[in-house]
């Protein structure tokens, strides 16, 4: 069983929101379950796995500029800002804090629901207790 963890961070790498998808499924799926719980940013910073037109054209439309880098298979390069983008390892550090509880880094849980609530319990200790 594989699944993904799809997080909307503060700048200081504190997870707000978050979505499980199954493995095999697109990134973009957990972009648009995430869009509408977005907050009053004005950037967002996310990986290769997030661009899509559509994507970035709902971003501009709330407001948001995306740093995001295109995809190699982009015909037309999509230009981003490379120094806002290195602090995108703060949310890496996230996941990597997550998983040193065994319980989410092992994927005890077979149910997405319960596994999402052992995350969110993780992340609440983590970060907000």
């Amino acid at each position: 069983m594989n699944t993904k963890l799809h997080a909307i961070c503060d700048s200081q790498g504190r997870p707000l929101n978050l979505f499980v998808t199954a493995g095999q499924v697109s990134d973009y799926i957990g972009a648009r379950a995430l869009l509408g719980s977005l907050p009053d940013v004005d950037w967002l910073l996310g990986d290769r796995g997030y661009d899509a037109d559509w994507f970035r054209e709902a971003l501009k439309d709330k407001g948001i500029r995306a740093c995001i880098p295109g995809r190699k298979q982009r015909k037309k390069t999509v230009k981003y800002d490379k120094r806002r983008y290195k602090r995108r390892n703060r949310i890496e550090i996230m996941f990597g804090r997550l998983k040193d509880w065994r319980r989410v880094a092992t994927r005890y849980d077979r149910c997405p629901k319960v596994f999402l609530s052992a995350i969110a319990l993780a992340a609440t200790v983590i970060y907000w207790l």
